[in-house]
């Protein structure tokens, strides 16, 4: 198999090598070649946490997130950077962008549908766990036509109550208008969290979509 990078964003409060073990999941020969990385967020000010300093790739305003949140967008576009110069870098190295992957939780799974319709070349695809739209519909105006060619899996249980399902089931109509495909998994029974099922689905769903020359 060619060479392939998935890149793993985490949650609020959360750090990128307590996610590792997501690797556990992926036994298919198909990821021998794969790169993956865990990147931690940079402390910041939470607001809905009562300005408490943590690990937070941007604000957020409010817990539960709903469909109507307000919306930190300028610190999304900033995150947002930041996922689009690691990904430059694995392309310049060689990886072909349609064996790139972006994955993320909660608020690394908004901040990964944002970095997939804003990059510039079309990727292998998008995982969205339990998370949600983070910026206004005028963003869908920046999405350029390689964009929407990137598919994204997005998932979310139907016990959420950090993130609500609401909020998530909002998000693939909300792309779609923009010619966005999204695929939209719903799991009874599952709160915010990420569960064996859900990985196993990924892997099965990356697997499906891998480039086998480079």
């Amino acid at each position: 198999m060619a060479r392939s990078f998935i890149l793993w964003l985490h949650g609020l409060g959360d750090s990128g090598p307590a996610n590792e073990p997501i690797k556990t999941f992926f036994t298919s020969p198909h990821f021998k070649n794969t790169t993956w990385a865990f990147p931690s967020a940079p402390s910041n000010p939470v607001t809905c946490n009562y300005g408490a300093v943590m690990p937070s790739w941007f604000d957020i305003h409010e817990i539960p997130v709903t469909a109507n949140s307000p919306k930190d967008e300028s610190g999304v576009l900033k995150a947002v950077q930041h996922v689009h110069a690691m990904i430059d870098k694995e392309i310049a190295s060689g990886i072909n962008p349609d064996n790139v992957f972006i994955c993320g939780f909660s608020q690394g799974g908004a901040l990964t549908l944002a970095s997939i319709l804003l990059y510039p070349k079309t990727l292998g695809g998008g995982a969205v766990f339990s998370g949600w739209v983070p910026f206004n519909s005028s963003i869908l105006d920046q999405i350029k036509p390689p964009a929407k060619k990137t598919p994204i899996l997005w998932s979310h249980g139907m016990d959420d109550r950090t993130v609500l399902f609401e909020a998530g089931q909002a998000g693939p109509p909300f792309v779609e208008q923009a010619g966005v495909s999204c695929e939209f998994k719903a799991y009874p029974g599952l709160g915010h969290s990420i569960s064996g099922e859900e990985l196993r689905s990924l892997e099965l769903w990356i697997k499906s979509r891998l480039q086998s020359s480079s």
